[in-house]
């Protein structure tokens, strides 16, 4: 590694999924806003075209008057040519279309079962998981061979399989997922603290949290302010919008986004179990019984949204017609940071000052009552070349019951995915908490249909 004037200099960076038309433009957009690293990302996507636009709108980024530091953008033929010699791994993809996440979303729909996401537990994301897990052990294994010392940064859902994966195919990686749903109860409680004590402007990263659980079902057990425990004021504040849900700000248009809520499903789980969930209610919910999402109407009572994959195609239209206004210059690139932290993490990682952010990386005894080697989210400290899980504690025994459930559940659809055992991945199926309310008998030919959406994507022993 290189470095002049305090910067980190000569980096390369191998973006898989660099076709992306959304997460891999912000990233371009805070290393351009950055002052203490430059080199060269290499893109690197099934979707070739894809990555070689992406070229051109990272490179029309790393020019721009604002730009205050300097990348350079290739496009890669192969993940051997992307990650030869690297210094970082940067995993972003889609794994599979949406067509096979319509039948994720809305086949279980047919025997009751409603997902507000379906991308991380239940029926939709144990089939998400199926094609994904092939993915990362390919992924994994040219990682081994080509990069093996490079650190690894993932994005891509459902997150705890794709870590789970990519330390069971090779176990000395150094790779940990990074997930934003816990900034989102950060800036809450930073509402909170406006709403309830006029206190304004409070940065997100001055709320500080102990951070425990598995990505999507995280929890804070402690939350202060310059000294400050927030839980007392947090008791208050649920009980003040437990009927009418807290909706200021960008939270007030959550019936006309399906990424916003009311935080109704938070401040319920605070008020039965005393710990503050620190997801977004989409999340949380499909981690419960279904308390939340017994159907469209009951969803709605609760002040969130089904997310129905219609949606994410217009969506997807959306960005392809930006994507195409960038490429022309009819839209200028935006210059504003994106809140993401994978590239303080980096620099962190480089030597360029220690931070402490929650990150998704095997539990080394940070909760010390959930499995040791199951991938887990706390709080960790990034410093030169290393990265050290903060003590979050042992869980409380009603919520470690809960988290329990998945931690279980996930660990048998790993062994399944790769081991193409269908009765395993049944029965994971319908361990579930959202298939309580299914008889097995049409339990059954529901997984059948899913799984045979999924079969471009599976290898050939499930058949």
């Amino acid at each position: 590694m290189q470095y002049q004037d305090g910067k980190a200099i000569d980096l390369k960076v191998a973006y898989i999924g660099g076709g992306s038309r959304g997460w891999a433009w912000g990233f371009m957009t805070d290393l351009a806003m950055d002052t203490g690293m430059e080199g060269t990302v290499r893109l690197y996507d099934i979707d070739r075209d894809a990555a070689e636009k992406n070229r051109i709108i990272g490179e029309k980024t790393a020019n721009h008057e604002k730009a205050v530091s300097h990348w350079k953008y290739e496009v890669s033929d192969t993940l051997q040519e992307a990650l030869t010699g690297v210094d970082f791994v940067v995993i972003s993809i889609l794994p599979g279309t949406f067509e096979e996440m319509k039948s994720d979303v809305h086949a279980p729909e047919r025997v009751g079962v409603y997902q507000s996401v379906g991308d991380t537990v239940g029926p939709g994301g144990l089939m998400r998981a199926m094609r994904t897990i092939p993915m990362f052990v390919e992924i994994a294994q040219a990682i081994k061979a080509y990069a093996p010392k490079a650190w690894v940064i993932n994005y891509t859902n459902p997150m705890t399989l794709c870590m789970a994966t990519l330390y069971d195919v090779f176990p000395e990686i150094k790779a940990f997922g990074c997930c934003h749903e816990v900034f989102g109860t950060q800036k809450l409680l930073a509402a909170m603290l406006e709403d309830m004590c006029d206190i304004k402007d409070v940065p997100r990263q001055d709320i500080r949290v102990t951070v425990q659980g598995v990505n999507h079902f995280t929890w804070f057990s402690t939350a202060s302010y310059q000294g400050m425990d927030l839980f007392p004021l947090y008791l208050t504040f649920c009980e003040k919008y437990r009927e009418t849900g807290f909706t200021k700000g960008k939270d007030a248009n959550w019936m006309n986004d399906f990424f916003q809520c009311s935080h109704k499903v938070k401040f319920d789980l605070f008020l039965r179990y005393g710990k503050i969930a620190a997801a977004g209610d989409r999340h949380l919910a499909e981690f419960m019984p279904p308390w939340y999402l017994k159907d469209p109407e009951t969803v709605k009572s609760w002040g969130f949204g089904l997310t129905p994959v219609s949606w994410r195609l217009e969506d997807l239209d959306r960005r392809l017609a930006r994507r195409a206004r960038l490429l022309s210059g009819e839209e200028d690139i935006t210059f504003k940071a994106t809140g993401e932290e994978g590239h303080l993490m980096m620099k962190a990682l480089l030597g360029l000052g220690d931070m402490v952010t929650n990150v998704n990386i095997p539990n080394r005894g940070q909760i010390p009552n959930l499995p040791l080697g199951a991938v887990v989210e706390t709080n960790a400290l990034f410093r030169r070349d290393q990265i050290s899980p903060v003590f979050a504690g042992a869980m409380d025994s009603d919520i470690l019951a809960l988290t329990m459930r998945h931690v279980t559940d996930q660990q048998m659809i790993l062994r399944a995915a790769q081991t193409c055992d269908r009765k395993l991945a049944f029965a994971a199926f319908m361990n579930d908490p959202q298939m309580g309310k299914v008889d097995v008998n049409d339990a059954q030919p529901l997984f059948d249909d899913m799984l045979l959406a999924q079969k471009k994507y599976l290898p050939k022993e499930w058949w």
